[in-house]
């Protein structure tokens, strides 16, 4: 064999090598639940080492859905059942349906789901068809919803009240040497938290009346360790509490056969005013995971949750008798009715004798979602109720508490416009009598025109950018909009195809039941056989596009895509100050720049026919050589247009 041939098969072989050493260490990352690191080199896997694999595909997918970056995993899952369809295990399919919920494609996910349920031989059949579609259902009219002010840029959740005080979960650093990193979400280990409950109450605004947590303080050993300490609960006379931590015992971190360390679940007593005696609870096991505890209302049952062997997903809930003195009966799997193939976690069973839970298998709005089962007197659950706006969105939602009177508690929640990873939002619920609302109303105008406008779009926004309320308006250019919270200001926005959105600012006020005025204009992008933007600017002598001017220039982007038969000529023009055959020439480069522009944004170049410069022979007024004039007189005939040459008819047809 030659020395070229050698040295060939040896680099070969360590590409080879290379490439499967990567796959190992995505792969150990992945099954350390270090879902961050894993992506980024399951990624590059498939981009640098072209390696698209199903074992690489569904591994990557897996790690952007287990962190709730919904976005990417869309992105990953939908290359994965297109290469392997006729491979891959329904739950791919369904967590495809789910994250496309929870990026807003509700149609095509709604596909997914209804071809699941209808397949017999699926796992999800019978999951799916007993669902009840509750995803209409708003309780926002009387739920006060906020982000409390504890939460961190990490992960906060959970909540607990108990005589004015009120307990939490946090990873937010706590300055200790000794604290360890969790190689799941790269954040700190979880403490539990102590803080004081306060209800702030302004009187005639519903929304101005909030349960805010304030002095929080972090629980000392022996609860605290270098560990995870999560989700506490507590009997009503404050002296038994039961959470959750890592295996360990006083020396080291105790690990199954995997070597991995499972949590478990633990109970402390209140002793001469300290925290002490934790006792392990005997269901726990090495080789599974116990967690998320919750009590019944008379303290006789533990619910938590459980991978443990026999399930029927990924995570159960069960239900455990509680017989006194460190003694409990054997764990009872929920059942059907209440777990699914996928996950169900952070249980929490109300005075009510409902059982809160959260879940990513029942049909919901994305990802986690929080539901409610009666629990009946035979002991059995009704089919889960989704809990609706403003409980659940798009991402996860989970860690459900409500007070013994019903009107306040917490939910835990990674959604946008949060403050960190996950964060506890409080809620208020509000009687009939105390909402305070109003009406917006106004009319919608062509202001070319000055003419109404019909089947424009209307949506009331509030300060956190949120749509609240959406509409259309009628033949006579009208809007409304119906129990408006009092005390509050709203953006309210109107667009309609082809015009410029118009908006305005309205603030509703502390009475009940005003109605208010505020009339939206909109602008209208064609007119007669021109898309009519404002002027676009240039700097003096330049043809670079401005910032500004890539602004207007998206409108005509716009008009083009909303008509893709459509096609354009551009003008561009000057004024009379400099030499003529140099206006024409820095007109026409403009007038190309701008072309040049609008097809960098995906216009087929055919749809511009020309761009030509005209200088200053075409003044709109006598501002001509020789003539001094004012600024504005001047810039009347710096000007751009955009012809429509082709295509009108069909626009005609369509409005």
């Amino acid at each position: 064999m030659s020395f070229k041939k050698v040295l060939l098969l040896s680099l070969l072989m360590m590409v080879i090598t290379s490439f499967g050493q990567s796959r190992k260490v995505a792969d150990r990352y992945f099954e350390e639940f270090s879902y961050i690191q894993s992506a980024k080199l399951y990624k590059d896997l498939v981009l640098i080492k072209g390696d698209s694999s199903k074992h690489v595909l569904s591994r990557l997918a897996e790690s952007y859905y287990n962190n709730s970056e919904t976005e990417e995993a869309e992105i990953w899952l939908k290359k994965l059942i297109s290469n392997y369809s006729n491979e891959l295990e329904d739950k791919y399919l369904f967590k495809y349906a789910q994250v496309l919920r929870s990026n807003g494609k509700y149609k095509k996910s709604d596909s997914i789901f209804f071809k699941l349920a209808e397949n017999k031989n699926s796992n999800f059949n019978n999951e799916l068809k007993k669902e009840n579609n509750l995803l209409n259902n708003s309780n926002s009219k009387r739920i006060g919803v906020r982000n409390l002010a504890i939460n961190t840029p990490y992960s906060d959740f959970g909540g607990f009240l108990l005589n004015g005080k009120s307990y939490f979960t946090s990873s937010a650093p706590t300055g200790s040497r000794k604290q360890k990193i969790y190689k799941w979400n790269n954040q700190p280990f979880l403490n539990i938290y102590k803080a004081e409950e306060d209800i702030q109450t302004i009187e005639g605004s519903i929304q101005d009346t909030i349960l805010v947590l304030v002095n929080s303080q972090k629980f000392e050993e022996p609860i605290t360790s270098e560990l995870h300490e999560s989700t506490p609960v507590f009997t009503r006379d404050g002296k038994t509490m039961y959470f959750t931590s890592n295996n360990s015992d006083v020396k080291r971190v105790r690990r199954s056969k995997r070597r991995t360390s499972n949590l478990k679940i633990y109970k402390a007593s209140f002793i001469n005013g300290k925290w002490g005696n934790i006792e392990e609870l005997p269901f726990n096991n090495d080789e599974y995971v116990t967690g998320h505890p919750a009590l019944s209302p008379d303290e006789k049952t533990l619910y938590f949750v459980s991978n443990m062997p026999g399930g029927y997903g990924e995570s159960d809930i069960y239900k455990v008798e509680i017989k006194g003195k460190n003694e409990y009966g054997t764990p009872i799997n929920l059942g059907s009715t209440i777990n699914t193939s996928e996950k169900e976690v952070f249980p929490y069973v109300g005075s009510d004798n409902v059982l809160y839970f959260s879940s990513n298998g029942h049909l919901g709005f994305g990802l986690l979602d929080i539901f409610q089962s009666k629990i009946e007197k035979d002991g059995t659950f009704s089919s889960p109720e989704n809990l609706g706006n403003p409980f659940n969105s798009k991402k996860d939602d989970f860690s459900f508490f409500i007070s013994e009177n019903g009107k306040r508690g917490f939910f835990s929640s990674n959604r946008d416009k949060g403050k960190g990873d996950d964060d506890i939002y409080s809620f208020y619920i509000y009687t009939d009598t105390s909402i305070c609302t109003q009406i917006i109303t106004g009319t919608i105008v062509n202001n070319k025109l000055n003419v109404p406008v019909e089947g424009a779009t209307v949506k009331l926004i509030s300060k956190e950018k949120e749509v609240i309320a959406k509409t259309v308006s009628d033949n006579l250019g009208r809007y409304i909009f119906n129990d408006v919270p009092c005390n509050e200001v709203y953006t309210a926005i109107a667009t309609k195809l082809d015009h410029k959105p118009g908006r305005n600012i309205v603030s509703t006020t502390g009475k009940k039941d005003i109605e208010l005025t505020t009339n939206l204009e909109l602008t209208p992008l064609i007119i007669e056989n021109q898309i009519v933007i404002n002027p676009i600017y240039f700097d003096y002598d330049e043809s670079v596009i401005r910032e500004d001017a890539q602004y207007e220039l998206e409108n005509i982007v716009t008009v083009m895509n909303n008509h893709p038969e459509l096609v354009i000529k551009i003008e561009s023009h000057t004024d009379s100050r400099g030499p003529k055959e140099y206006n024409r020439t820095l007109s026409d480069k403009r007038a190309k720049s701008t072309r040049d522009f609008i097809l960098s944004r995906g216009i087929a170049a055919n749809r511009v026919e020309s761009a030509i410069g005209y200088g200053e022979d075409k003044p709109l007024n006598n501002c001509v050589d020789g003539k001094k004039c004012s600024e504005e007189e001047y810039q009347l005939n710096r000007r751009s247009y955009f012809y429509i040459i082709k295509g009108k008819g069909e626009i005609q047809a369509k409005q």
